[in-house]
Formats: C-alpha cells, structure tokens, sequence
C-alpha cells in the first residue's frame, strides 16, 4: 500500500510535497521528484528545495511556479536515465 502524497501550492510561489521518495534532478527551471504517486516534474523560473527530509518524504519548494506534471512512470535504478529522457524531451 501506498503513502500518502500531497501537494499544497501557494499562489505560484510556494509548494509542499509529501510522499516525496527521492529529489532525482532539480535547477533553476526544472524539479524532478519521485512520489509515492509517480513522477512529479514542476517548472518555473529561479526555482529553489528549500527544505528536504526523506525520510519524512518531504519537500518545501519555492519559486515562480509555472507547471506541475504528474506521470505515471516509477523509476527503476538502472532504467532511469533512458525512461527520463524519454518522458521529459
């Protein structure tokens, strides 16, 4: 069974995460987060994690948030890279 996921956003600018299982790529535009759900890929600009515990599954981010994506997609160690940058071209 799954954990709970949530995801709170304020007024484009700040967001908290929960069922967050790993951070697998962020910058400036871009943050890739693996969720109890599947893939979450949020996009903006001057993009920041401000607050990350793992082992809570919780993530505090800030910015100009301009997109939230889910995917299905789970992760699997080795297939990573090719699933990735198949699914976010």
């Amino acid at each position: 069974m799954s954990k709970a996921h949530k995801l709170v956003l304020n007024n484009r600018k700040t967001s908290m995460v929960t069922g967050v299982l790993d951070v697998l790529s962020f910058d400036l535009n871009e943050i890739l987060l693996e969720t109890e759900q599947g893939m979450l890929m949020v996009k903006g600009t001057d993009l920041h994690v401000n607050r990350l515990s793992l082992e809570k599954g919780e993530v505090d981010l800030a910015g100009n948030i301009d997109s939230v994506t889910y995917s299905d997609v789970h992760v699997k160690e080795k297939q990573s890279e090719n699933i990735l940058s198949k699914l976010f071209r």
